[in-house]
């Protein structure tokens, strides 16, 4: 599965999210029909998938989450034990707490 960076393709959600959250950044990406929201704030990461045309699939899932945990998730920081998941045929959010200072 490819994962392709495509935030330059969403510069209103992009902006309406760094506008209205916490959000210090917040990226797209695409793997084919299913979109990824990447967003990094003070306090979590998060991950929203979602695929408008069929249910996300239990192997995009996991490639989907093991791509942003090897590339954008620094997992010396966040708090395994509270990660926040809601799962719903055709979406997918996933937050991973940070650990306090």
């Amino acid at each position: 599965m490819k994962i392709i960076n495509v935030t330059n393709n969403f510069p209103n959600l992009v902006n309406e999210q760094l506008r209205n959250t916490d959000a210090l950044t917040v990226e797209v990406y695409s793997a084919g029909n299913t979109t990824t929201i990447f967003t990094r704030a003070s306090t979590h990461y998060e991950l929203i998938i979602t695929n408008k045309h069929r249910a996300i699939r239990p192997d995009e899932r996991e490639s989907i989450q093991t791509f942003f945990l090897k590339k954008r998730i620094d997992q010396s920081i966040i708090d395994k034990n509270n990660i926040s998941i809601i799962d719903e045929p055709r979406l997918l959010e996933i937050s991973y707490p940070i650990l306090k200072k």
